[in-house]
């Protein structure tokens, strides 16, 4: 039997490591591209977990130890138009918005919270998505055809920083394997100095289709993004407050109404995204996190306190909904 020169088997090991790394190395873009007219539907998915305990100056005995929070929304995007620069004029309507709460004693706030959400049921929207993610220029359609003033929109539209993941990719594209980092402030909240820090890892390729779901009108946009491939994305992420723990940690707002604010929060999480290779828009985002908190609300002027140790799981789901003809 003769046999095969060594040189080569090694060239062809040289040639096969070769397309393997160029096919790993190749890296993608992964922006959303919009086009005129382009229908796009979200079903977003939301649950919350309370426990802890609350400790007053005037003492509750009815008060809860836990509580917890749901959210159903189905979300119609609409595109209207593509500006040069990447931004893109959007209408949102809703057309399913719902919530439920419940806790284990009186919680008046608990009205207030599924109220906020199902009011936005059948409400419609107009805003522009910035290429790196933010929503500019909204303008609340219901609201000014009943004669009312605009609102705030959140809780809205935070939801779609998730669907635009703009600045959050490196500029240059990502490759399957690589790993990278971002860190953004907590807006609002009741501790200054809390930041988020995230490690995103591209995990893989893989077919769009087991993650969509089905809708009732579609286009070929819609449909090519729950065809063909999706690059799976893995974030892991903390929240923790910067700086010394004896420092001051009081959020201006909280300053200028005469409140001093102390303690502790942090957090930890992960989230695993798909995007289709082909469209750039998010086809299903999972992510769940738990928050620990031990933080005081002190009156400057009275001196009286406020102290709430507490943990909070979240879990959400947003997933793209496939439209057929």
């Amino acid at each position: 039997m003769r046999s095969r020169p060594v040189n080569t088997v090694y060239f062809a090991l040289f040639l096969f490591a070769a397309v393997t790394a160029a096919a790993a190395a190749e890296r993608v873009r992964l922006t959303p591209k919009f086009t005129p007219g382009q229908v796009i539907r979200y079903r977003i998915e939301s649950g919350s977990k309370s426990t802890g305990k609350t400790t007053a100056p005037i003492a509750n005995p009815e008060g809860g130890s836990q509580s917890s929070n749901s959210i159903h929304m189905v979300v119609r995007l609409e595109v209207l138009g593509v500006s040069p620069d990447g931004s893109v004029r959007l209408r949102a309507t809703y057309e399913r918005s719902a919530a439920e709460s419940e806790a284990d004693a009186l919680d008046l706030s608990a009205n207030t919270f599924t109220s906020r959400y199902n009011r936005l049921d059948g409400r419609t929207f107009e805003f522009t998505l910035e290429p790196d993610g933010r929503t500019a220029n909204v303008q609340d359609l219901t609201a000014a055809a009943a004669g009312q003033s605009p609102k705030a929109t959140d809780p809205a539209l935070s939801w779609l920083e998730s669907i635009s993941p703009g600045a959050t990719f490196p500029k240059n594209g990502v490759a399957v394997g690589q790993k990278w980092k971002r860190e953004r402030p907590v807006e609002g909240s009741l501790l200054s100095g809390l930041t988020w820090r995230g490690v995103s890892t591209y995990l893989r390729n893989e077919p769009c289709g087991s993650t969509s779901q089905t809708g009732s009108s579609g286009s070929s946009a819609t449909a090519d993004t729950a065809s063909g491939e999706c690059a799976v994305i893995l974030t892991q992420f903390e929240i923790n407050r910067q700086g010394s723990t004896h420092a001051d940690a009081t959020p201006d707002e909280y300053r200028r109404n005469g409140l001093r604010t102390s303690g502790t929060w942090t957090g930890s999480g992960e989230s695993l995204d798909s995007f289709s290779l082909a469209t750039g828009l998010l086809v299903s985002s999972t992510q769940s996190s738990t928050q620990n908190m031990d933080y005081q609300i002190t009156s400057a002027s009275t001196g009286s306190s406020i102290r709430h140790v507490g943990k909070v799981q979240s879990q959400s789901q947003i997933t793209f909904v496939l439209a057929q003809p």
